[in-house]
């Protein structure tokens, strides 16, 4: 391959990835936690009194809440087995702004009690800042531009894909660990790149339909449906099998419904019945589900009349699927790794930090060649201010991103049922952990910050487990530990002491390195005059 064109997609290769790095370290490494959402709710949410309401009884408390409360028949959800988190087996909203459901259970005296459920909020911050690569502000723009970023994202890893195809041979598993440490990092960036392209393919081309979801179906609006989209996805809409009649009905009891379900698709694992105009001719069920035998949309879902029994649409029921459907499915599945269970979660894990590893250790290559580009100019060897503010900003960002989701993680258990709205204060604490960290990277410099802040996102990592161990050990505290959720306290010890290794490593770089880097605890730094021309030069 001819050396220009080798040159022209590694300078396509080092710009996208800069623009894009930072964002993708946050989204990576917010995405590889929220893998584990379910556990990270658990270890979050104090436990909660289970009122004694069998399925048996279900089809009562529906017919009483139906009365009692009218506004529950347009939209509930009947929730099955036992779960810490929905301390109830009916919920509903008032309205769909509405944030906090309501929920009814039987009481001793064959009556309903409805209490307003204050959700946890933890999960739905870590998933946001997944979903937005952590911008504030409103949800749906963050995600716009995420979904421009991931588009960037895929034209990284097709540009580095060229560049290595010269050496792919050659280079493929070399990690030459020693004194060149440019070319340690470097040998490390491409192996965890090229094993995990598949994957890092996946998640970005899908990442792009998501974020630019809505900006896509305008545009087809108006080139193929003519201004008639909302209509066309309404009348092939899952629901739309049974049309709305608002006459008085008698419903059948849940267990039928999930008998006829099982009869049809005996793997299939139901854990929710969402009803639509219940008591109506018109009602519809969509009994939420996992069959982690197929790649599935997060979850399964099939329709059935509550009215008649007779189920009506399986266009999301994992194994009943037209190809168009399992497909999409597909796409779903494979970002959000629903499917193969434990194993295929932890994998995801894994591959999401080892993808947060590959934006930071391209930034880090980005600004150790720009030393290389000055001593090759004749320059003096000496770091432009634009070469320091992008180090300062490298560390910033990413630890203090991973400082700031510890630091929240913890505060989720301190101050669970202290304040009105804990969603809104966990995003205090990040953004304020998160600037934090960025602004004493900038005033303090790479160099001295690239091993001072490991120790605090390992403080905050750290206090993970501790609050847990507070809590078994001062029972008074209003804290809590609950079985099942030490999972997330051994892999946050796991996470604490690899950061005390990255800050112990750091340190030594700081210290024995080279005085010519921005990693050294005082880095040279090109006078005002001599800085411009330097840069202009390594261009």
């Amino acid at each position: 391959m001819r050396i220009d064109i080798i040159r022209t997609y590694k300078s396509v290769h080092t710009w996208t990835g800069i623009v894009a790095g930072l964002f993708l370290f946050i989204a990576f490494y917010a995405g590889a936690i929220t893998v584990f959402e379910k556990p990270l709710e658990r270890w979050s949410s104090p436990p909660a009194k289970l009122e004694a309401t069998t399925l048996e009884q279900a089809h009562e408390l529906i017919t009483l809440t139906n009365a009692v409360r009218p506004e529950s028949r347009r939209d509930f959800t009947l929730h099955l087995g036992e779960s810490q988190e929905i301390p109830a087996r009916l919920t509903w909203q008032k309205s769909r702004e509405d944030d906090e459901p309501l929920s009814a259970s039987l009481t001793e005296d064959g009556g309903i009690l409805v209490t307003r459920l204050r959700p946890p909020g933890l999960a739905q911050l870590v998933d946001d800042l997944h979903r937005t690569g952590g911008l504030p502000g409103d949800e749906e723009v963050g995600a716009a531009v995420m979904g421009v970023v991931s588009g960037l994202y895929v034209l990284a890893l097709v540009s580095g894909l060229i560049i290595l195809l010269p050496s792919l041979v050659k280079d493929l598993f070399a990690l030459r660990i020693g004194p060149n440490l440019k070319r340690m990092w470097m040998d490390a960036h491409n192996l965890v790149g090229l094993v995990s392209l598949p994957f890092h393919l996946v998640i970005g081309l899908s990442a792009v339909v998501f974020g630019l979801h809505d900006q896509i179906y305008d545009v087809l609006d108006r080139v193929v449906y003519e201004g008639n989209l909302q209509k066309v996805m309404k009348n092939t809409s899952p629901l739309a099998a049974i049309p709305r009649d608002r006459r008085p009905a008698d419903m059948l009891p849940p267990q039928d419904l999930l008998a006829r379900v099982h009869a049809l698709a005996p793997e299939f694992r139901p854990y929710a019945l969402q009803y639509r105009d219940a008591g109506t001719k018109g009602a519809s069920v969509r009994v939420w589900g996992k069959d982690e035998r197929y790649l599935m949309r997060g979850k399964g879902m099939v329709v059935i009349s509550p009215v008649t029994g007779e189920i009506v649409n399986t266009d999301y029921l994992p194994g009943h699927q037209s190809g168009y459907s399992a497909t999409v499915a597909a796409f779903f599945s494979l970002h959000f790794a629903s499917f193969g269970g434990p194993p295929v979660k932890w994998g995801y894990l894994a591959l999401g930090l080892a993808g947060a590893f590959l934006f930071y250790s391209g930034n880090l290559l980005w600004v150790e060649s720009r030393r290389r580009s000055e001593r090759r100019a004749g320059g003096p060897v000496s770091q432009s201010r634009n070469t320091l503010w992008m180090a300062a900003l490298t560390v910033g960002v990413c630890l203090g991103c991973v400082a700031g989701i510890s630091a929240a993680v913890v505060a989720s258990k301190w101050l669970s049922g202290k304040v009105g709205n804990l969603e809104f204060w966990l995003r205090c604490v990040y953004y304020a952990v998160f600037v934090s960290a960025v602004a004493w990277a900038f005033a303090r410099g790479a160099g001295r910050a690239g091993h001072e802040l490991p120790w605090l996102a390992a403080a905050a990592t750290a206090a993970i487990p501790a609050t847990s161990l507070l809590a078994v050990a001062v029972p008074g505290l209003g804290l809590w530990a609950r079985d099942g959720s030490w999972g997330v306290d051994a892999t946050a010890l796991a996470g604490a002491l690899a950061l005390v290794w990255v800050g112990s490593a750091a340190r030594r770089r700081a210290r024995s390195g080279p005085r010519d880097s921005v990693w050294a605890r005082t880095p040279m730094e090109a006078t005002a005059a001599t800085a411009e021309p330097v840069a202009e030069a390594a261009q």
